[in-house]
């Protein structure tokens, strides 16, 4: 645990900053004062109506019609928030589109493998919703209709989105990069309508067809009447979906449902009315369909993004992710705060590892998000940014998907800038919120997220249920936030989703994490241990495997790491650390391997030196970049490979085949 900060806000920036002007505004309209973040973190969590009330003004949240009580009762599930109040998500998307400014100012700035730069002003995209969304309704689309996307991160997918939340009929996307058994494991789940998609994508620098994919979805997707295509590899492809089963399925190109001109209209839709479906990691079983809802989605982010990441309209907003992953809506939901999206569809380390960074300074970047496992790439490189380019635009970098180590954290300010917000955040598809994350006015803690987040009631939760402090516990939230997911689709009753968060306490969200609460002078900060279902437990105590990885990665000769502890059924512990090695292929070096056993074993506890150390050619990792521990284990205990591990969910499927060799040449019983 760091004792001193390694960044602390400048005055200037206190000033600038949306919840400096929020804390303004509670004292001139409210007549609140609070002397601290963590004072205000607990009115927040504790007058839950209030504050989320005062979010819904000070954000301007535009309403149709007004709400009639701030919520009904504070339960979970079940809490029903603004009852009365109709609005549209993407009303307020577009909203900067009614500005003086908006045929010069962009909203969308694109940059990609395929093709050159592209600039869409914010009069342009509204043209182009207001088009999409007039063609959506002569394709019959209706408020609760499905509409899917196999679309990557490019323009059209944002008009997509939109054009569908116009019409208050309910989004959902899968990113090309996935195969088909995954895409159709979700959005069968939810019988779409109308298919947006494209023709391929390139990816550092090599070219994947996906015609054949889509006229697979399309055949597999009975309830699809309609498809809406992109010609993005090649404007000469052409979909043929020729006669499938005798559907009379209606094909247009994208540029055929723009050629209007349209102005866009927004149907007021309740604040919980769906909005869109996202899905659960998808590693093993059925992906979780979950359905997060308009005025839920538009508050929280308004919340989050103005508060905690200090958003405004001066500001150009990047976040690498794909479109499967909840961080590509955080992108989206990023014009709700009037700024300018950069989005960038491609390899980040293509042609070298300056493309991201190289963008960040063309296009002057004021907020660069991105992933742990970049910044884990980009250090184990010896990777100097900031040395080499100008990237002085950017005031916060944002990270999220995996813990950040401590080492990640002085890399960050040493070889990036030393005048930087690091921003890293936890929280998840499945609440659509951040349980802990950023503050622009608080210190920065190597290896500590800032604080917990406004109106999240976080905690960490031992055994017996009680909250803890400086101990790992499971993490929890207390109390009902608007963004949480509405239902599952398809589960009557809600007996899935009782199951998946409140099983172990009635009316608190487990959330499945391993967490450490540590009470700072300015505020309680944070360190994820990873999942609670891969922690390791040696002897009865508990380690989380991010703690152990902050030790192996530390290592120059270590490019990736790997901790499987196979407890399980009472067996003895045995536990395999499997790492891959920096520029070297072959046996492990028994040099090393001794190295990395004293480090764990005076870093951490004798009791944590692992059985056997081994070396991989690569981690397992999901789409979204989570090293995939649970699914590793059940393989090596033995476990069917299917059942096991979902390959189309992975962004490297083929490292599974390792330890598929591995289990069957090892008896790994413990």
């Amino acid at each position: 645990m760091s004792v001193n900060p390694i960044w602390r806000p400048s005055p200037e920036r206190v000033e600038r900053a949306g919840i400096t002007r929020y804390l303004r505004w509670l004292r001139d309209t409210r007549g609140f004062e609070f002397p601290d973040y963590e004072s205000l973190w607990r009115w927040s969590t504790e007058k839950i109506e209030d504050f989320w009330e005062t979010v819904w003004h000070f954000g301007g949240m535009r309403a149709h019609q007004p709400y009639r009580q701030v919520l009904d009762k504070r339960v979970m599930p079940g809490a029903k928030w603004f009852d009365g109040a109709t609005l549209n998500y993407a009303e307020h998307a577009l909203a900067a589109a009614t500005r003086p400014n908006a045929h010069t100012k962009p909203a969308l700035i694109f940059h990609s493998e395929v093709c050159e730069r592209t600039e869409i002003s914010w009069a342009l995209l509204a043209d182009k919703v207001g088009a999409l969304t007039a063609t959506l309704g002569e394709l019959g689309v209706q408020a609760g209709d499905r509409v899917v996307s196999y679309m990557p991160n490019i323009p059209e997918s944002i008009m997509a989105l939109l054009s569908v939340a116009s019409r208050g009929a309910i989004w959902s996307s899968c990113s090309p990069d996935m195969g088909p058994a995954s895409v159709l494991d979700r959005f069968r789940q939810i019988e779409p309508r109308v298919l947006f998609a494209v023709d391929g994508y390139r990816y550092g620098g090599k070219d994947f067809d996906r015609l054949e994919t889509v006229r697979e979805l399309v055949a597999s997707l009975p309830s699809i009447e309609a498809v809406i295509f992109v010609s993005y590899l090649s404007t000469a492809a052409e979909l043929d979906l020729g006669d499938i089963d005798g559907r009379d399925l209606k094909v247009m190109r994208m540029s055929q449902a723009l050629a209007r001109r349209a102005a866009p209209e927004f149907l007021p839709v309740p604040f919980q009315h769906p909005l869109w479906v996202v899905y659960s990691s998808g590693t093993t079983g059925m992906p979780k369909p979950i359905v997060h809802g308009h005025g839920g989605t538009i508050i929280e982010n308004l919340k989050g993004l103005t508060l905690h990441l200090d958003i405004d309209e001066n500001d150009r907003f990047f976040w690498f992710s794909s479109t499967s992953w909840i961080m590509w809506n955080l992108l989206v939901s990023s014009l709700l705060c009037g700024c300018t999206i950069i989005q960038f569809d491609g390899n980040p380390g293509y042609p070298d590892l300056g493309t991201l960074w190289k963008l960040a300074q063309d296009e002057r970047i004021s907020f660069f998000g991105t992933s742990p496992a970049f910044i884990g790439l980009c250090r184990n490189n010896d990777f100097e940014p900031g040395r080499q380019l100008d990237l002085s635009s950017i005031r916060t970098l944002g990270a999220t998907g995996s813990p950040l180590t401590d080492d990640a954290y002085l890399w960050v300010y040493e070889k990036v800038s030393a005048d930087v917000l690091l921003a890293s955040i936890s929280g998840g598809t499945d609440p659509g919120t951040a349980f802990l994350g950023a503050c622009p006015t608080l210190p920065v803690y190597a290896g500590e997220m800032q604080c917990r987040g406004l109106g999240v009631a976080t905690y960490a939760f031992n055994d017996a249920g009680q909250p803890v402090y400086n101990e790992v516990g499971e993490l929890v939230c207390a109390r009902p936030i608007p963004s949480m997911p509405l239902y599952f689709w398809g589960d009557e009753g809600g007996k899935r989703y009782h199951e998946s968060y409140f099983e172990t306490w009635p009316d608190v969200w487990k959330h499945g994490d391993w967490l450490k609460l540590i009470p700072r002078k300015e505020s309680v900060t944070g360190v994820i241990y990873g999942r609670s279902d891969a922690t390791i437990n040696r002897h009865g105590i508990r380690l989380g495997s991010s703690e152990m990885y902050r030790v192996v990665e530390a290592f120059p000769e270590v490019m990736d790491s790997l901790v499987i502890d196979l407890e399980f059924l009472g067996r003895k512990s045995f536990m395999i650390l499997f790492v891959v090695l920096a520029g070297a292929t072959g046996d492990m070096p028994s040099e090393l391997c001794d190295r990395l056993q004293s480090a764990i074993r005076t870093q951490l506890s004798g009791r944590y030196v692992p059985d056997d150390v081994v070396a991989i050619p690569d981690v397992p990792r999901t789409i979204s970049g989570k090293k995939l521990e649970v699914p590793i284990k059940k393989i090596l205990l033995g476990m069917p490979v299917e059942t096991s591990v979902n390959r189309d969910s992975m962004s490297n499927p083929e490292s599974i085949d390792w330890f598929v060799r591995y289990a069957s040449q090892h008896a790994v019983t413990g």
